[in-house]
């Protein structure tokens, strides 16, 4: 009889979500049109702040202000489900009659995130008297940039009250609406780094007058590439990408610096520490060669994203309870990277997937500037959180 009075609870989460589809739209689409960057989100926040005041749902801010933490439930336990809120610097090319105008993008779904979190408070809210245990609704800033989960658990986010447990959700395009998908080892490691090079301007008609730092950087480019083809077996799952690479303001005038920005992800923490010794090594040994001078600066560092089977399984039957036509994968394991392996590094966590692959023959992935999600995903996120809470113990 518990058994069916849970599979009933359930699937009743999930009926109150589809019946908010339209007001979910409404949402994102707000969101959508407003994307903001890093740890700098105050029109997000005032738009979630707002929705959770109407909901009757106690919360504070946290990061200057530009994260929000909801509160609903009571008891020694507490549970934390958790969406990102911060768009990309990038502009918009989808063509939605809703895209952002303000050259901003939500070209990775947070947007949908953060309205699936606010519709699955609103349900918690109404069914507040059966939860089982405290639930923290954290609306975290700075996911893009690595920097939100830190700063939000040097802030005690994890704290008053100690947080048990903790989940969250992700949107992907490239996945049919339907399908939910979970791992172990879910997402790999991330080391972001910025090179500045330093050189000698001079006139583009005498480079003999000067440092090239342009020159210095292409040879650190092609060897960084190398490094992965020659040092790194191809069975060990490693990623290095360079993302930027800016120098100069005109094509007649050789410049002073040069600065390349990129990404080192793995699943091995050895490997990782070598291919950092060796990438310092290739930049301090290249620009030495070209009479150069370099600094390596490390912009985030965060772990593998490591989920706890055992809260797995548990959220995979109550998913499957919630709505048995779901396609529940496991063996989730992605070399994109999640700051809220932060978070999962301290307490037992899950990190489930969830598809929102458009009906359409040309499909782009995320960080695309053409990159669309289907809406029907709201409803199915929206519930998985709120029964996520309500399966809470």
């Amino acid at each position: 009889n518990f058994k069916k009075e849970s599979e009933n609870m359930y699937s009743s989460i999930y009926t109150e979500s589809t019946e908010m589809y339209n007001e979910l739209i409404e949402w994102r689409r707000e969101l959508h049109k407003i994307p903001e960057l890093g740890l700098e989100l105050p029109q997000t926040v005032s738009f979630v702040g707002k929705k959770l005041t109407e909901f009757g749902i106690p919360f504070e801010t946290k990061v200057n202000g530009n994260c929000v933490i909801g509160y609903v439930g009571s008891g020694d336990r507490c549970l934390l489900l958790r969406a990102d809120m911060d768009g990309l610097p990038m502009r918009e090319e989808s063509h939605l009659s809703f895209a952002s105008p303000n050259g901003n993008m939500h070209a990775c779904g947070h947007d949908i995130h953060t309205t699936a979190l606010l519709g699955a408070a609103k349900i918690l809210k109404k069914h507040e008297k059966e939860l089982k245990g405290k639930i923290k609704l954290l609306f975290q800033p700075g996911e893009e940039t690595f920097g939100g989960a830190q700063a939000v658990m040097s802030e005690g986010v994890l704290e008053n009250p100690k947080v048990d447990s903790a989940f969250a959700t992700h949107v992907a395009s490239v996945i049919p609406v339907g399908t939910i998908a979970y791992g172990t080892l879910t997402a790999a490691s991330i080391w972001g780094f910025k090179i500045t090079i330093t050189g000698k301007g001079t006139h583009g008609a005498m480079p003999q007058n000067g440092v090239d730092p342009i020159n210095v950087g292409v040879h650190i480019y092609q060897a960084l590439q190398e490094l992965i083809a020659r040092e790194c077996a191809p069975d060990k799952e490693v990623t290095l990408t360079i993302g930027q690479f800016s120098s100069g303001t005109v094509g007649n005038i050789i410049p002073e610096t040069a600065v390349l920005q990129g990404t080192l992800r793995t699943f091995n923490s050895e490997i990782k520490q070598y291919l950092i010794t060796r990438i310092n090594e290739i930049v301090k040994n290249i620009s030495s060669a070209f009479h150069a001078e370099s600094k390596i600066d490390t912009l985030t560092d965060t772990p593998v994203l490591c989920c706890d089977e055992k809260r797995n399984q548990e959220i995979v039957k109550a998913l499957e309870s919630m709505n048995p036509e779901f396609n529940i994968v496991s063996g989730l394991h992605i070399t994109a990277s999640d700051d809220f392996a932060i978070f999962a590094n301290k307490i037992p966590s899950s990190y489930f997937v969830i598809g929102a692959k458009e009906d359409s023959d040309t499909i782009y992935a995320h960080h695309n500037p053409k990159v669309c999600f289907n809406e029907q995903v709201l409803p199915i996120e929206t519930a998985a959180y709120a029964c996520v809470a309500m399966d809470w113990e």
